[in-house]
């Protein structure tokens, strides 16, 4: 495999990881040499029954600090109730 870049370290092999053109940068070009690569090639699409499973998974996630704030709330209430105002 011949390198693109002889300035890269002996371990880089010159391959990008992260397309680092992103809009607002210095070095931001509209068009991207490699621009039919959409970065995420390597990762499938996920099909309907995994995205309702994530979805799931980030409700019951957001429910459950919904949850741990209420009772905070509810024992502080309490607290304020029984011990502080008596």
């Amino acid at each position: 495999m011949a390198k693109k870049n002889p300035n890269l370290p002996p371990d880089d092999d010159g391959e990008t990881i992260v397309n680092m053109n992103v809009d607002g940068m210095p070095w931001y070009m509209r068009e991207s040499p490699d621009s039919g690569d959409s970065g995420n090639a390597s990762h499938p699409k996920m099909s309907k029954e995994e995205e309702r499973m994530y979805t799931w998974a980030a409700v019951k996630a957001g429910l459950l600090i919904v949850l741990v704030f209420a009772v905070a709330f509810a024992l502080l209430i309490a607290f304020m109730d029984f011990v502080w105002f008596r």
